[in-house]
């Protein structure tokens, strides 16, 4: 295992065990993030704030690995994050919706680039149509 697979494996741990010191610690300073739902993120205290986000409104996900790779400073995982929403929800316009406390189960694809033992760039990749429909968030015409 290379080192770009081993922090992919520590990021994962950090999400599903909630643990921002440590998320802080896998990006570099400079890192870049680009998500479905808040779109390019630039340094690391504000991917941290976007993991904050996430592991408050599902902090018991579990994340099921599928695939997993290792290309040289790349490492990637398709798998199944579930849990349920127990914690609110913040949006990209700010506003907070209260929990749903719905189960979500939303396949998605990671990337993280490694340099010097940070993750330097990070895409993150799922449904975020299928993942509002799951926690009850879209009109019922939307969500069948």
């Amino acid at each position: 295992m290379g080192e770009a697979r081993e922090v992919m494996d520590r990021l994962t741990e950090a999400v599903t065990h909630p643990d921002l010191k440590a998320l802080g610690e896998l990006y570099a300073e400079d890192a870049v993030a680009v998500t479905p739902d808040e779109g390019e993120i630039h340094g690391r205290d504000d991917i941290v704030a976007y993991w904050r986000q996430m592991t408050e409104a599902v902090p018991d996900g579990t994340f099921e690995t599928l695939h997993s790779y290792e290309a040289g400073d790349t490492a990637i995982d398709e798998g199944v994050f579930s849990g349920r929403n127990t914690g609110p929800i913040q949006l990209p316009t700010g506003e907070t919706l209260p929990a749903t406390q719905k189960e979500i189960r939303i396949r998605g694809v990671d990337i993280a680039t490694v340099r010097d033992g940070r993750i330097v760039d990070y895409r993150l990749y799922f449904d975020e149509m299928e993942f509002l429909g799951q926690l009850g968030l879209l009109p019922d015409d939307e969500a069948s």
